[in-house]
């Protein structure tokens, strides 16, 4: 039975980090159709908009870096909880913004946010991945996909028919919806990855000893550089 009631849990939790997914790609397609939005209320040149831009880049680097090491003290079950509760009002944040640089902090804590969130529902969707002894990330990617797509065709509509502040008011409100709902049911590993004891435990941080990683790193950097180029 206790078996069972994992599998059932593993299962319910594959489609709550899925949800997870599907509202983070919503929310960063969603900002897309604010972009020009931010030029033109704040009047600001396309420099400016471009040193916001770099500011939600920061931040989302910023909450990356940190991010692991929230996931191997909490697990990313708790860490995903805080970062998608938090994030799912980002876009009503920037939104809200009157000037530039109430507009530059909300973009760090925005781009935080999302940065955050990836990490940790990537990190929950590979402890589902290890219960279910079967591969979901890329499922999990699609939805991503499918939010992202649905938050920037529907943005331009809202935005040109209700308002900036209207759009971002419902998006906020569907994401945190979705998430407020999903967090219930994200499954925790079984043991957060505390570092072991002894002298290599009480390292910072160390360098890893199979040299693909880093080729695998420099892919995932080129691959985000052009996706968040194609999308601002």
């Amino acid at each position: 039975m206790d078996t069972l009631n994992r599998m059932q849990a593993a299962i319910r939790g594959r489609w709550a980090v899925a949800a997870i997914f599907l509202a983070n790609g919503f929310l960063t397609g969603a900002w897309a159709p604010q972009i020009p939005v931010v030029l033109t209320r704040l009047d600001i040149s396309k420099f400016t908009l471009g040193l916001l831009i770099l500011l939600f880049g920061a931040g989302a680097v910023t909450a990356m870096t940190w991010c692991g090491h929230l996931i191997s003290r909490h697990g990313s079950r708790t860490v995903l909880r805080w970062f998608g509760l938090i994030g799912s009002f980002g876009l009503l944040v920037v939104a809200l913004a009157p000037n530039v640089p109430l507009a530059a902090i909300a973009m760090f804590i925005f781009g935080g946010s999302i940065g955050g969130m990836d990490v940790a529902m990537n990190a929950n969707a590979v402890t589902v991945e290890r219960r279910l002894s079967r591969a979901i990330m890329s499922s999990s990617h699609g939805f991503w996909s499918l939010g992202g797509f649905a938050g920037g065709a529907l943005g331009g509509l809202a935005i040109q028919n209700y308002g900036h502040l209207a759009h971002a008011t419902v998006v906020t409100a569907l994401a945190f919806a979705v998430i407020a709902v999903a967090v219930r049911y994200l499954i925790a590993e079984d043991k957060p990855p505390q570092a072991s004891s002894g002298v290599i435990g009480h390292r910072k941080f160390a360098l890893p000893g199979n040299p693909l990683v880093y080729l695998v790193g420099l892919m995932a950097l080129m691959t985000m550089i052009s996706e968040g180029a194609v999308l601002d």
